[in-house]
């Protein structure tokens, strides 16, 4: 028996799939424990730092050569259990429409299962990571910090800002989705037989 050697960049991403239950407990304890206003910072913060963990655990795989097919494989199951909590609580909160969240989330399983299959065709390299992508989940999370935020900062109005970055969240998620259906789908016509 193999026992799996824990890396920096593994311990990161660990880390962040312990923060999904401490962003969700934060909004169940009681106002006299934590106010309103404290468990939205709270909640702000949690995201913000898993964020970071996410960043700096493909930094320093990078960096360290520490990169491994089970980081490639937990690092973005760690991204989307964070962003679908987020979301949950966001649409629980009244904060984001369904709709919204459904979109985000659906594209998030979608590309999972095309990245899966063409892993498993030999083809992982046909739906790598594109700028588009970057730059939807770049959004992405700072829709969703802002969001968690809600009350306004000073006179930084802090639930419009992240309202409507969300949507154009929403543009760039189906945009990159049909990015990558496109660009494998001509993988996938080959190897569908």
């Amino acid at each position: 028996m193999t026992v799996m050697r824990l890396s920096l960049p593994n311990l990161l991403t660990w880390g962040r799939i312990l923060l999904i239950p401490l962003l969700i407990l934060v909004f169940y304890l009681p106002d006299g424990m934590l106010a309103y206003s404290d468990k939205n910072i709270t909640a702000a913060i949690i995201f913000t730092l898993a964020a970071l963990t996410d960043w700096f655990d493909g930094y320093f795989a990078r960096r360290f050569n520490q990169t491994t097919r089970f980081g490639a494989f937990l690092d973005p199951v760690a991204d989307k259990l964070m962003v679908t909590t987020a979301l949950v609580i966001l649409v629980w909160l009244d904060r984001v429409g369904i709709f919204v969240a459904a979109i985000i989330i659906g594209r998030e399983l979608a590309i999972s299962a095309l990245r899966e299959w063409m892993a498993i065709i030999g083809e992982s390299r046909g739906v790598a990571v594109s700028y588009i992508g970057k730059l939807k989940t770049g959004t992405q999370m700072i829709a969703i910090i802002l969001l968690l935020i809600y009350e306004p900062i000073d006179f930084f109005p802090t639930y419009i800002i992240g309202t409507v970055l969300v949507y154009i969240a929403v543009v760039l998620t189906v945009w990159s989705m049909f990015y990558y259906i496109k660009k494998a789908s001509s993988i996938l016509a080959n190897n569908d037989r």
